[in-house]
C-alpha cells in the first residue's frame, strides 16, 4: 500500500468510512438494547445503515464491483425504506395524540 495516489487514499477513506458507519450501526443497537434490557432497534440503526450503504456503495461503484454494487443498492432501498415506514409511524401517532 505503498505510494497510493491521493485518489487511491481518498476512495480507500470512502470505504472505511462506510465500514465505520455499518459498525456504529450495531455499536447504537447494542447499547440502546441494553439500556432497554431488551432487543430493540432504535432509528440511529437505520440512519447509520443508510449513511455506510451510500458510502460503501460509492467506493463499490468507484473500484467498479458488481457484486459489491448489487449487495449495497438493495441495502440502502431496504433502509430508506425502514426510514420511510418510521417517520409513517411517529406521523400516525401524533395525529392520533392530537385527538
Amino acid at each position: 500500500m505503498t505510494n497510493l495516489t491521493s485518489t487511491e487514499i481518498i476512495i480507500l477513506v470512502i470505504g472505511f468510512a462506510g465500514q465505520a458507519m455499518f459498525f456504529m450501526r450495531f455499536f447504537v443497537q447494542w447499547l440502546y438494547s441494553e439500556k432497554h434490557r431488551r432487543s430493540l432497534i432504535p432509528t440511529a440503526f437505520w440512519y447509520f445503515s443508510l449513511a455506510g450503504s451510500f458510502l460503501l456503495l460509492t467506493y463499490a461503484i468507484i473500484k467498479k464491483d458488481p457484486v459489491f454494487i448489487v449487495g449495497q443498492s438493495t441495502g440502502f432501498i431496504i433502509y430508506t425504506r425502514n426510514l420511510v415506514l418510521i417517520k409513517r409511524e411517529q406521523k400516525e401517532k401524533a395525529a392520533r395524540a392530537e385527538q
